[in-house]
């Protein structure tokens, strides 16, 4: 069965384990790419990952980017937010609910 995991730093990853979710806090870029590789190895089928941790690991992402599993998803964190993370959650909910219920076309 496949699991779901979040990669990131601590304090923006800690509630995901509450519902049930792997959590795997890092302190660095290369910590987190090593860490990442091994999430990718068939396990998991969806891996959360922090923007900011997810715009330093791009060429490692890219890897992935081609294969059915796991998907990379980006999240927003406590801190260094791109967007990207509130993009992918607005799109989500439109896609399952067929229009903008929560952000209001904002």
């Amino acid at each position: 069965m496949y699991r779901v995991a979040v990669l990131g730093d601590r304090d923006s990853i800690y509630g995901f384990a509450a519902i049930g979710l792997d959590t795997f806090p890092v302190e660095d870029a290369t910590e987190a790419a090593k860490k990442l590789k091994k999430l990718a190895d068939g396990r998991y089928a969806v891996i959360y990952i922090t923007e900011s941790l997810q715009a330093q690991l791009e060429t490692e992402i890219y890897n992935y980017v081609s294969l059915q599993l796991p998907a990379i998803i980006p999240i927003p964190g406590v801190s260094d937010n791109t967007g990207m993370g509130m993009r992918n959650v607005k799109k989500s909910v439109e896609r399952a609910v067929g229009s903008d219920i929560i952000f209001n076309n904002d």
